[in-house]
């Protein structure tokens, strides 16, 4: 069961990046061209928003809260607010999901399983994992958004 959990943790993100690659690949050029820039435009704001949430909100790891609560793989005691992972797990699968919804809520799934598995790993608490999922989709959907309103206004300008 450890290993179930160790392997979903570390490594089911990569298998949803890896998803949300292909998505794009089968975009047209367009399209590539406007999910590029929206997977851009979430990543800058991923990054401000972990930023402000790690100063706003301290939150030690459990196996520095608890050191009977070994962590099941080697993690630094840093502030574990909010989970990176999660962050980018959310922001992947919200950004998949604006093109394809069924794939998008597969992957919203995974998104929710990394944060358990980070959890039940004793590398996160539940508030860091709600937290980033939160903080993941609310940047690809305020990505999306924005990139469309800019795409939607140059678009004619070029064109015409």
């Amino acid at each position: 069961m450890d290993t179930a959990v160790v392997v979903v943790a570390e490594y089911l993100l990569y298998a949803l990046a890896a998803i949300a690659f292909g998505v794009w690949l089968r975009q047209d050029n367009r399209g590539k061209l406007v999910l590029g820039l929206q997977g851009v435009v979430a990543l800058l704001l991923v990054g401000i928003g972990i930023t402000v949430a790690a100063a706003l909100h301290s939150d030690p790891r459990p196996f520095v809260h608890d050191p009977h609560s070994q962590p099941l793989f080697a993690h630094v005691a840093d502030n574990g607010f909010p989970s990176d992972h999660s962050v980018a797990a959310a922001m992947v699968a919200a950004l998949v999901f604006a093109y394809r919804r069924a794939l998008g809520l597969v992957l919203a799934v995974g998104a929710a399983l990394i944060g358990v598995a980070r959890v039940a790993a004793h590398v996160h608490h539940a508030q860091d994992v709600v937290a980033g999922l939160a903080l993941g989709a609310l940047a690809a959907y305020a990505a999306v958004w924005l990139v469309n309103r800019v795409t939607a206004r140059v678009a004619p300008a070029v064109s015409g």
